[in-house]
């Protein structure tokens, strides 16, 4: 007959002080965004008037009206999914790679490219030289220009680089015994048993590309071929002053009302929906990891 241990007062107590605290955190956390979706779906006198709090008032759709009526906004979309991929696929590849050369400790030169590494963190070449020298290479107008200069974070090939120098060594010495190459470990061995980071990186990553859009409106000459987060930027710093995506006048004072708002969702909502699925991942990559007893 199994018996159970009943929890003591104490505990009890700390278990409901603790619930308590950790609710009130996550809505603190959830208020400023759920203000953030109210406001966006508000009409421009209740904003204006400080009325919207978590749900909307004088409901208005007119400025997601104006902006998904635009074609250019669904071409910008397409290229932010395009870019966001494509460089977070090259940053992976990069940064994994890096990273399990710099968790063996027997390589030689291993100081050299630790430091080469960790210098970048501090100093860069500057705007103009990083300008002209993506210019020079042809990488204008292209995904290249955004994915390749920022293919690696020291930050994330540094978390990476201690993930890979925690896993048990026997396991890839008993894998060079049974005949696997130096890759054929990487892929069959470490990777797997690497999933938690390798999902954390992939949001890093993703997140940091989606958002990005200096190095676009910078490299990019054509409107048809920047991201969204630059379209929007446009919308929100008046450069298109809502009349470029198809807004009349008399609904310019419910744009300039709900316009930041409007942003921040259209730009944070994809995120918050992948987020759910990466999340599984970690879990499933710490179970992997973990030292079974």
């Amino acid at each position: 007959m199994v018996s159970t241990i009943r929890p003591s007062r104490g505990y009890r107590v700390f278990q409901g002080v603790n619930g308590v605290i950790l609710t009130l955190v996550v809505l603190i956390t959830l208020y400023p965004f759920v203000n953030i979706v109210a406001r966006s779906f508000s009409g421009e006198k209740e904003i204006r008037a400080g009325d919207v709090t978590l749900w909307p008032k004088g409901f208005d759709l007119t400025t997601y009206e104006i902006v998904f009526s635009d074609s250019m906004f669904w071409r910008n979309y397409g290229n932010t999914v395009l870019y966001t991929v494509v460089a977070t696929a090259v940053a992976m590849v990069l940064t994994t790679c890096y990273a399990y050369v710099l968790s063996k400790h027997h390589l030689k030169g291993r100081g050299a490219l630790v430091g080469i590494a960790v210098f970048t963190m501090f100093f860069t070449g500057g705007l103009i030289p990083n300008y002209v020298l993506i210019t020079s290479l042809g990488l204008k107008n292209s995904v290249w220009a955004i994915a390749l200069p920022n293919a690696i974070s020291v930050f994330n090939l540094l978390v990476m680089k201690a993930f890979f120098e925690s896993l048990p060594s026997e396991l890839e010495e008993a894998a060079q015994i049974d005949g696997l190459s130096t890759y054929g470990i990487l892929l069959r061995i470490v990777l797997p048993l690497s999933k938690a980071v390798v999902a954390t990186m992939v949001l890093f990553y993703s997140v940091s590309f989606w958002n990005s859009w200096f190095s676009a409106f910078l490299y990019m000459d054509r409107t048809e071929l920047m991201p969204v987060t630059v379209y929007l930027r446009n919308l929100l710093a008046g450069a298109t002053g809502g009349t470029g995506a198809g807004a009349t006048t008399e609904n310019l004072t419910q744009v300039n009302a709900n316009i930041q708002a409007v942003t921040i969702v259209l730009t944070s909502l994809p995120i918050l929906c992948v987020y759910p699925f990466v999340q599984r991942y970690f879990v499933s990559g710490v179970m992997l990891g973990a030292v079974k007893g």
